[in-house]
C-alpha cells in the first residue's frame, strides 16, 4: 500500500484498476495540447461470456448458473432468470407463498448490498473527504475513527445475508427460486430468528438515512454539480404508480419529469430499448429507441427509482421520499451524489417490507409451484441494487437454452457513468500536470456513486497495482505513479 514510483510520460491519464467498486475496470482521461480534458472513458476490461456459454444448458439450470455472474448480488440474477423461466413454463400467476418468499429474499438482497456499498466502499470518501490521506481513507480508517458506525454497517449487511439464507437456502448462490415458484417456505424458527433483530434494523436504517441526508444537504453546494447532469430515468413501477423493486412495468421519464413511456410490459422491452457496442469496452451502451443514440441514454438505480415512482408504499420510506424532494422543489433530482441518499431510502423501505412479510402467514404455506402452457421465450426483469436488470431467454423443443440476452444494471448506467467521469475530470484534472491520488480519487468517487458492478463481481487473485499515467499531446510520458492496493 506504500509502493510508489514516478517516471516521465503522454496525454492520457489511466486509472487502473478502479478501487472500492465491485469488479475491475479502468478510466482513461484524454487531454489536449492545453492540458484540458477532452474526454474520459470508463473501460470494462473483463469479458463475462455468460450469454454464450449458457446456451445448450437445460432451462431449469439457468437460475442457479447465472448467479455466478456476481458474488455481491447473486440473488438479483437468480430471481431475474427465474422470472424469465416462469414465463417459459407458463406460470403466469405464482402462489402467494412463492411470490412473498421471493420478495423477502429480494429485500434482504437489496438491504445487504446497499449496506456493503454505503458503509464499506463509499463512507471513507464521505467521512474523510475525497482528497484525504489514502492511509486513512478506507474501511480500516472508518473502523478506527467511527467504530460504532462500522459495526452498524457490518451488522446490517449480516442481517440481510441472514434473510437470504432463510429464503434461498444459503447466503450466496442459493437454489430456492425455481421455474414456477420456490422449493421451500419459511419455517417458524427461521421467522422468529429474523424477527428478533428487525426492530434494531429499523432503528439503524433511520440513522443511516440521516447520515446520507445530512451529508448531502451540508455539502450541497459542492455536490450539486459534481458529476451531475440532466438525464432521463427508467425503472419498474407498480400499476398504481408505486415504487416496486421486484415486479411491475417499465416507466421512463425525461429530465423534467415528463413521461417518455409508461406501464410498458417488459416482455416487449426490445421495442423500447436498443443496445449499442463500442470498441473500447466490453460493456454495451443501451438507449431508448424512440429518442435515438444521442439523447436516448438514461439512468437507473436508486436515484432513478425514487425519481420515477409516484409514491412508496411503506410509511417511513414514503416520508423520506417526500423529504428528499424538498431539496429539488418536487422536480427529478439530477445530482449524482444523491444516489447515496436515495440508496438509504431504499434500505429503509426494504427493512419495513421485511418486517411486514415476517408477520405474513403465507410464508408458511405449502403451495409452492405453479405451471401452465409452455412458451419458447421469456423475459424476467426486476430492480437489482444497482438498477433495472433484464434477463431474456429462448428455449428450444429439447428444453435447451438457445438464446440469452442480459442487460445488467451497470450496463444501463454505462453512458451516464462515462459522462460523470468526464465532467469531474474536466473540473479537477484540466491544467493539472502533476498527478495526485487525491485528485484522481474525485473521478473514482463519481463512479462509486453508481455502485457499479463492473464485471459482475469477477475478481482477480492476488495484489493488483493502481497505475496512473499522464501523457502529453505528442504521446510523451509526463508522469506515472503505481501503488498496490
Amino acid at each position: 500500500m506504500d509502493t510508489i514510483s514516478i517516471t516521465k510520460k503522454k496525454t492520457i491519464i489511466e486509472i487502473e484498476p478502479l478501487t472500492r467498486v465491485e469488479g475491475h475496470g479502468k478510466v482513461t482521461i484524454h487531454l489536449d495540447r492545453q492540458n484540458h480534458v477532452k474526454e474520459a472513458r470508463l473501460h470494462i476490461v473483463e469479458f463475462r461470456g455468460f450469454e454464450r456459454f449458457i446456451q445448450g444448458r437445460p432451462f431449469w439450470e439457468v437460475p442457479v448458473a447465472v448467479q455466478r455472474l456476481c458474488g455481491i448480488c447473486p440473488v438479483s440474477h437468480h430471481l431475474a432468470a427465474t422470472k424469465a423461466m416462469d414465463v417459459i413454463v407458463g406460470a403466469d400467476q405464482l402462489s402467494p407463498t412463492a411470490e412473498k418468499m421471493r420478495r423477502l429474499m429480494h429485500y434482504g438482497q437489496i438491504m445487504q448490498s446497499h449496506a456493503l456499498h454505503f458503509f464499506y466502499l463509499c463512507s471513507p470518501d464521505l467521512l474523510f473527504g475525497f482528497g484525504s490521506d489514502l492511509k486513512t481513507r478506507n474501511i480500516i480508517g472508518v473502523a478506527q475513527k467511527f467504530p460504532e458506525l462500522a459495526k452498524q454497517g457490518i451488522m446490517m449487511r449480516k442481517y440481510g445475508q441472514e434473510v437470504i439464507k432463510a429464503t434461498a437456502g444459503k447466503k450466496i448462490h442459493g437454489t430456492s427460486s425455481v421455474p414456477g415458484g420456490v422449493n421451500k417456505n419459511l419455517s417458524i424458527q427461521e421467522r422468529d430468528f429474523l424477527l428478533k433483530d428487525v426492530n434494531q434494523m429499523i432503528t439503524w436504517s433511520h440513522s443511516a438515512l440521516k447520515l446520507a441526508k445530512d451529508y448531502t444537504l451540508e455539502n450541497i453546494e459542492q455536490l450539486r454539480d459534481f458529476g451531475s447532469f440532466d438525464s432521463s430515468h427508467m425503472s419498474l413501477i407498480r400499476k398504481d404508480g408505486a415504487f416496486d423493486l421486484y415486479d411491475g412495468n417499465l416507466r421512463a421519464i425525461d429530465a423534467y419529469g415528463e413521461t417518455i413511456f409508461d406501464q410498458v410490459d417488459y416482455q416487449k422491452y426490445l421495442d423500447y430499448i436498443v443496445e449499442e457496442v463500442r470498441p473500447w469496452s466490453y460493456m454495451k451502451f443501451p438507449f431508448i429507441k424512440q429518442r435515438g443514440v444521442e439523447t436516448g441514454w438514461y439512468r437507473v438505480g436508486p436515484l432513478s427509482r425514487v425519481n420515477a415512482c409516484d409514491f412508496i408504499d411503506t410509511p417511513d420510506a414514503e416520508k423520506a421520499r417526500k423529504d428528499f424532494f424538498k431539496s429539488t422543489k418536487s422536480q427529478p433530482c439530477q445530482m449524482t451524489m444523491a444516489y447515496h441518499w436515495a440508496r438509504m431510502i431504499e434500505v429503509m423501505h426494504c427493512v419495513e417490507k421485511i418486517k411486514e412479510l415476517l408477520h405474513d402467514s403465507d410464508l408458511q404455506g405449502n403451495d409452492l409451484i405453479a405451471k401452465g402452457e409452455r412458451r419458447r421465450d421469456g423475459v424476467g426483469v426486476l430492480e437489482a441494487p444497482r438498477g433495472t436488470l433484464f434477463h431474456h431467454y429462448r428455449v428450444n423443443e429439447n428444453d435447451q437454452v438457445e438464446m440469452a440476452n442480459l442487460i445488467v444494471s451497470t450496463t444501463n448506467n454505462n453512458t451516464p457513468m462515462n459522462m460523470a467521469v468526464t465532467k469531474v475530470a474536466q473540473e479537477y484534472i484540466s491544467d493539472q500536470m502533476e498527478i495526485t491520488e487525491g485528485l484522481l480519487n474525485h473521478v473514482e468517487v463519481a463512479v462509486r456513486a453508481y455502485d457499479p458492478c463492473l464485471s459482475c463481481a469477477t475478481h482477480a487473485i492476488g495484489q493488483m497495482p493502481l497505475v496512473i499515467e499522464l501523457y502529453d499531446e505528442e504521446g510523451n510520458l509526463v508522469d506515472s505513479k503505481s501503488q498496490y492496493v
